[in-house]
């Protein structure tokens, strides 16, 4: 393995340190973006019962907020909630950008190392391509061993850049899904506790 490395030539060195960066990435997400983590199970029946208890005040709310993301949105409505629906929803809305901003961190990174690391394969084949010529302008094409060195670091390099871009390109459509699917739950699980509080529905 090391020996391939060796022969990978100079932009095996950076597409090495792409997939540790893409590793570290996606195991970091992975546990960031459990759903159970994101959005607790009954957290708007807590927050009803707390309400209909008369008990939702200052330091309920900042608790609720401090919990979760969907903690996070939820108590940027129940600040407001003495306001109307639409003074709780811009709030919310508001609140519920910067959630999703932080629920996106990395994914840009990632998505920009699934993209160069073909590219920095790309290049290392034309690099390795230009030795194997230069190769045949000096020596001629008589001794193949002469060309071994620029053939093979031009299909190591490509083959580590796709090694690296699939996987990673993977990884991030499937985060990108996931945090689609986590915001969509987050937007009808605050609007369920706007319309819980403003008599539109009874709480399920």
């Amino acid at each position: 393995m090391f020996e391939l490395i060796i022969k990978g030539g100079v932009l095996i060195v950076p597409i090495i340190l792409c997939s540790i960066v893409a590793m570290a990435i996606v195991f970091e997400r992975l546990i960031a973006l459990k759903t159970s983590k994101i959005i607790p199970k009954h957290l708007v029946a807590k927050v009803w019962k707390l309400y209909k208890s008369k008990k939702l005040d200052s330091t309920q709310i900042k608790q609720i907020r401090d919990e979760s993301p969907l903690g996070r949105i939820l108590a940027a409505g129940l600040v407001n909630m003495n306001h109307s629906r639409e003074v709780m929803k811009e709030s919310i809305e508001e609140t519920g950008r910067q959630v999703v901003h932080k629920l996106e961190k990395f994914l840009n990174a990632l998505g920009t190392i699934a993209a160069i690391t073909p590219l920095l394969g790309l290049l290392g084949t034309v690099i390795g391509m230009i030795k194997v010529f230069t190769a045949i302008m000096v020596h001629g094409v008589g001794n193949p061993g002469v060309l071994a060195g620029g053939i093979s670091e031009a299909l190591i390099t490509t083959a580590a850049g796709l090694s690296v871009a699939i996987p990673t390109l993977m990884f991030y459509r499937y985060f990108r899904g996931k945090v689609d699917a986590l915001v969509i739950q987050m937007e009808e699980e605050a609007l369920k506790m706007v319309e819980i509080m403003h008599g539109d529905r009874e709480k399920s």
